[in-house]
């Protein structure tokens, strides 16, 4: 396993992700339980879910999984809905998350994207919730330059420790503006859905992706998540819902790009030169 420096831990390149997670059948619950202890049990040490994945049934999943687990091995991050943004809501959401989860606490606890509440009661609420001991830190998810700027104005916003976008070789836009800031300002990045997601208009797979992926003897999906984590420095998020996934993900972590590689995926899909609206899913 490969680890980087994420909200000042030591923490797995990749996460699991667990968007869809826990919404199936029996047989297929029980593959994605399956493939979280495999990931679990080969280092990886952080896990991502939020309270509108199913309504809940994405952490009550995890939460059956990660009482095998020593807690204090894992870091684990949810996520509130806009409207649940005010002091009293944000509480409310997270003794809810923290029941299903079977957790005392989260490690992070992110705002899913910005909605009508100011910015200030919502970081009041949240600096509320690390003084009662039920998160560690919090962050904020979908939000752009402007969002983390306005944000950092506000009192206690610069203890805004994560920010959660959408990154893989397609969307590339928070590489102009957006990563360099967060790293100015000491911040973590989290990359969601390296692979797009289902019907997404933002990842067209070119037939590049397949001659090279061939040509190294992996998967397309490998080379993509392979691509997102090349520089070590951001984590990734991918879901996995069976056991050859979550050994794919992992193999992905070995696998390197030669300079001329490079420069021919950013031929295909170029990094931005300007600030542009950043892709969401």
């Amino acid at each position: 396993m490969k680890y980087l420096t994420f909200n000042h831990q030591n923490t797995s390149t990749i996460g699991i992700g667990t968007w869809h997670i826990g919404e199936g059948n029996h047989e297929k619950t029980n593959a994605e339980i399956q493939a979280m202890r495999y990931g679990l049990d080969h280092g990886i040490n952080i896990i991502d879910t939020a309270e509108m994945y199913g309504e809940g049934l994405s952490e009550r999943l995890v939460g059956q999984i990660i009482k095998n687990y020593h807690r204090q091995d894992l870091q684990l991050i949810s996520k509130f809905y806009p409207f649940h943004a005010t002091p009293k809501l944000i509480e409310e959401s997270l003794k809810a998350s923290l029941k299903r989860l079977q957790t005392d606490y989260l490690d992070l606890y992110l705002l899913h994207w910005r909605g009508n509440t100011p910015l200030a009661q919502t970081v009041f609420g949240l600096e509320k919730m690390v003084q009662a001991g039920l998160i560690k830190n919090w962050g904020v998810s979908n939000f752009d330059l402007s969002d983390l700027k306005e944000l950092s104005e506000i009192t206690n916003g610069n203890n805004c420790r994560v920010n959660e976008d959408l990154y893989n070789i397609g969307s590339r836009g928070i590489e102009y503006s957006i990563l360099p800031w967060q790293k100015s300002h000491h911040m973590s990045f989290i990359g969601y859905s390296p692979f797009g997601s289902d019907g997404s208009e933002y990842l067209k797979i070119d037939p590049i992706l397949i001659k090279m992926s061939q040509q190294k003897h992996i998967t397309v999906h490998q080379l993509l998540l392979a691509w997102v984590i090349r520089n070590l420095d951001i984590l990734s998020i991918p879901k996995t819902s069976s056991i050859e996934h979550m050994k794919a993900n992992l193999e992905a972590l070995e696998i390197n790009f030669t300079s001329d590689e490079l420069d021919l995926l950013d031929q295909i899909y170029p990094a931005p030169k300007h600030e542009i609206q950043l892709d969401t899913i």
